[in-house]
């Protein structure tokens, strides 16, 4: 019997490639590699291409640009779509990089133990797949961007912002926090029902992925056993590795800090996740400063970009077409 989720991931790689992105893979460090979705004309050709210069880290990725588009061209702003933890990254942005591919360079990877990436390091820090991707974006000719993170991208996304700066210019994040501690995650899964954070984020069985659901959405989605059954067999591959990750999240309260963050941030949340609830997005605001604003959507849980696509994506059009001066994207 076809597995429909497989299915319809295989439409979403469709649908990606028509908006323009190809595929690529990137070693970071031996044992470590990267998968991205990215710019079409940024993958190289074939060995002595001009393209090839691209992965070759400090590459003069401007002179290309002249050679390919002419002297005047104005080269798109980047977007990094950072996904979460239950799926990899062109299944929770399926919604937004055909629309974000028509006016920005969109990059869309999968973290490290979903899709197509891995490591041999024990490294299991947010911290760590910070410096990764912001060395992979190096080595793609990314000198500044936005880093849009959602859920533990979202986690991922602050570290890169604190690190570089100067490569993250600026910062959307929706349904997380700057870091997760015992104070937080013990109180969310308290108020959710769950005895940890792999029992809630790493189901199971068809039980386990319902209650997955139900506490990412606002409204109940009915979705048949079957579905659920698809679901558990391609998005939850690396087990292990992932639960690891989860522990290599959760720091202690005195530990945590908030960084100095000098960039534009939007926190774009929805107005009744359960996860991370609004109340947190208002927390994290005061404490980031007035360059920080908070957008609610109403009638949307932790999945918003799911559930309310377009409202979603236009407020996240509005936010990117104010940092580049142009008028809102439609």
């Amino acid at each position: 019997m076809m597995n429909v989720v497989k299915a319809e991931k295989s439409l979403v790689r469709f649908f990606v490639k028509r908006a323009g992105l190809r595929q690529h893979t990137i070693e970071i460090e031996p044992g470590t590699i990267i998968r991205f979705w990215i710019p079409k004309e940024k993958v190289p050709k074939q060995k002595g291409t001009v393209n090839e210069a691209v992965f070759k880290g400090k590459s003069d990725v401007k002179a290309i640009g002249k050679e390919k588009s002419g002297e005047n061209s104005k080269k798109k702003p980047a977007v990094v779509l950072m996904h979460g933890f239950a799926a990899d990254g062109i299944v929770t942005w399926q919604f937004q990089i055909g629309i974000l591919a028509r006016h920005y360079e969109v990059y869309v990877p999968d973290l490290l133990f979903f899709g197509g990436s891995t490591s041999t390091s024990t490294d299991r820090s947010p911290a760590f797949q910070a410096r990764c991707f912001l060395t992979a974006l190096e080595r793609l000719g990314v000198d500044a961007c936005t880093v849009v993170g959602f859920s533990y991208g979202g986690f991922v996304a602050f570290k890169m912002a604190e690190a570089k700066p100067d490569v993250v210019r600026n910062l959307v994040v929706s349904g997380s926090a700057i870091d997760l501690t015992d104070s937080i995650t013990d109180e969310s899964l308290e108020r959710l029902g769950f005895a940890s954070l792999a029992e809630m984020l790493l189901p199971e069985s068809v039980k386990g992925s319902k209650a997955l659901f139900s506490v990412g959405a606002y409204k109940k989605l009915p979705f048949p056993d079957w579905f659920h059954n698809d679901y558990l067999k391609v998005m939850f591959s690396n087990r292990k590795e992932r639960a690891e990750l989860l522990e290599g999240l959760v720091i202690r309260n005195k530990d945590a800090k908030v960084p100095a963050l000098t960039q534009r941030i939007l926190l774009l949340w929805g107005e009744n996740d359960s996860i991370f609830k609004i109340g947190l997005a208002k927390n994290m605001k005061e404490q980031l400063g007035e360059n920080t604003t908070l957008q609610a959507i109403k009638k949307a849980g932790h999945l918003a970009h799911l559930e309310r696509p377009c409202v979603y994506n236009r407020h996240l059009k509005e936010f990117l077409a104010q940092l580049h001066n142009e008028p809102s994207q439609k």
